[in-house]
């Protein structure tokens, strides 16, 4: 059975990557789980954030690394979202933690280290994932594959998604190579003829983002995708019948 992921929440009709985004879908879907991204302050601590620019989720400017967590929380987010939501800040990793640990979700955690790779990110990350007893709970992914590495080496046992942007021949090898649990990629790759078939020849799971219109949602269901990373989870329930 295909499973969904919200993608930075429910954040197709609330701001991404808050905690109002991530409450709303457990409250208000049938998701299996969420897909969120991290990053570094300044002065170390793992929010959850996209873009490495503070400039378009939030009334603030510049890069977020360069920013201490405390001017961080004097932000709002969700500026770009038109409606009315109660203010929301840039959450913390251990802000999530203590919410999903109340929940089943699975959290599909996306290391944003492919610009800046924050030294030390995925030791705190694995440290604080240990310290919640999240350990089924939480999935990692990154496009810095040497991340994914390093996530490896820290906890042999995770399950790790290759991030990929690009057209890979022979990715089953390359991903069983890696010790991957899954590729998550870009819908058109996973519409390719027998990408699916040579993922799950190697024991791997394909996830598609970003789906968020219904019939490419059921392509990608026929093509043997096995999560869907969308926006509208709500959707996605409907066209796999939930």
């Amino acid at each position: 059975m295909t499973m969904i992921f919200a993608h930075r929440g429910f954040s197709g009709y609330y701001p991404e990557n808050t905690m109002l985004a991530f409450q709303k879908v457990a409250e208000e879907t049938k998701a299996d789980g969420i897909e969120l991204d991290i990053q570094l302050t300044k002065d170390g601590e793992i929010v959850i954030m996209h873009d490495e620019m503070l400039d378009r989720t939030t009334n603030g400017s510049g890069l977020l690394k360069e920013h201490t967590l405390e001017e961080l929380k004097m932000l709002s987010v969700g500026v770009n979202i038109k409606g009315f939501f109660p203010r929301q800040t840039i959450p913390t990793m251990r802000e999530y933690f203590e919410w999903l640990k109340t929940t089943k979700l699975i959290t599909n955690i996306e290391l944003k280290t492919s610009i800046f790779e924050y030294e030390g990110i995925e030791e705190k990350l694995i440290a604080m994932v240990k310290e919640y007893g999240l350990e089924e709970q939480v999935w990692y992914s990154s496009f810095n594959h040497y991340t994914i590495a390093r996530i490896k080496k820290l906890m042999p046992e995770a399950k790790c998604g290759l991030l990929m942007d690009t057209w890979l021949v022979n990715v089953g090898d390359y991903a069983a190579s890696q010790g991957a649990a899954s590729v998550n990629s870009r819908s058109y790759f996973c519409l390719k003829e027998g990408v699916a078939a040579d993922l799950h020849k190697h024991g791997i799971i394909l996830q598609a983002w970003t789906p968020n219109d219904e019939e490419l949602m059921q392509q990608l269901i026929d093509a043997g995708t096995d999560i869907l990373i969308t926006n509208f989870p709500d959707k996605a329930a409907k066209v796999i019948g939930r």
